[in-house]
């Protein structure tokens, strides 16, 4: 467990948060990043109008997948505090 008190372990300890949860923050970035390629490609008639729709599921399922990714993280870090660090 880091050591709070000093430089290096508060450090660490960033560093294990920033690790909770990370396969579901970049695949909803990746979500988030994709459905605004569809959306601008369909506002642009590259793609049928029908992929709008497509688009606006596909942003809605990253940001649900980030939001989600939050809250392992702060549960994460709830659990940690009261285990003492």
């Amino acid at each position: 467990m880091p050591d709070l008190s000093t430089e290096e372990g508060r450090a660490e300890y960033r560093r294990e948060l920033r690790r909770v949860a990370l396969p579901y923050r970049w695949t909803g970035l990746g979500l988030i990043l994709l459905a605004a390629v569809v959306v601008v490609a369909a506002s642009r008639g590259l793609l049928p109008e029908q992929a709008v729709l497509f688009g606006y599921a596909m942003l809605a399922g990253g940001w649900a997948l980030v939001i989600f990714a939050v809250f392992l993280r702060t549960r994460h870090h709830k659990r940690r505090l009261a285990e003492g660090l």
